[in-house]
């Protein structure tokens, strides 16, 4: 319990193929993936974890057959239910290119986000509408205009400026990125956050994942060496003694 990452982020994949093998609508294995997420958010409440970053519809997602996308988005607004958040002292924000959000859905995140701004225990984040290839150009104009302003000199961009502008600036890079579903790719998710992420792949689509899935990968996590760079006698001579 002392090694529990502070952010994870989570690529929730397999609810279609899920779905599939059981002969029911995609839309079905949607619907039992929003369990997967409730039973996930309280397992990462219990565990300590701070920040719960889940790729919830990315911008390549617009791309699907509409009533898909439809339902979706209806599904976003039905089951974003406040009272989950409310119980278990959790916040909710959102991350992504919410101009495209149907009027209805973005009123309702927006409520929920607005009422759940003062929880503590930990900080889910929908990333909604969402790719890092959009984040990185939309943080680029930003500094971009800054520039041209005169606000800011070229000499003086750096990384940090860089993730001042990230939509994920509010909180840490995350320390474990797990997608579920047996796929093995990040998928345009978080790039520039997740440059030194331990990355965790498993088979379970993600209407299985649960409290037992996420231990696993937390476990995983926890055997391994973060070097960042450096070699493992530099990181054992900067260990403190017990």
């Amino acid at each position: 319990m002392k090694r529990i990452p502070e952010h994870v982020a989570i690529i929730m994949d397999g609810n279609g193929r899920w779905a599939k093998r059981r002969g029911l609508s995609r839309s079905m294995g949607h619907q039992q993936g929003v369990e997967a997420v409730r039973i996930v958010t309280e397992a990462a409440v219990k565990l300590g974890i701070k920040y719960l970053t889940l790729y919830t519809f990315s911008t390549e997602n617009w791309n699907r057959p509409a009533e898909e996308v439809a339902a979706l988005m209806q599904l976003v607004l039905t089951s974003l239910k406040e009272e989950i958040f409310m119980k278990n002292n959790v916040r909710l924000r959102c991350i992504g290119d919410m101009s495209r959000i149907p009027a209805p859905v973005l009123r309702h995140i927006n409520d929920v986000v607005r009422d759940t701004s003062h929880n503590t225990a930990m900080t889910v984040v929908m990333a909604l509408s969402y790719s890092s290839r959009w984040e990185i150009t939309n943080a680029a104009r930003q500094i971009a205009a800054k520039a041209k302003a005169g606000t800011l000199q070229p000499e003086e961009i750096c990384e940090d400026t860089v993730s001042r502008e990230m939509a994920t600036a509010f909180m840490p890079d995350p320390e474990l990125l797990i997608r579920t579903g047996g796929e093995q790719r990040l998928s345009n998710y978080l790039l520039w956050q997740c440059a030194y992420s331990e990355l965790y792949f498993c088979d379970t689509f993600w209407p299985d994942f649960d409290e037992e899935a996420l231990c696993k990968a937390i476990l995983d996590y926890q055997k391994r060496e973060r070097r960042f760079g450096k070699t493992s006698e530099q990181i054992n001579e900067t260990k403190p003694e017990c």
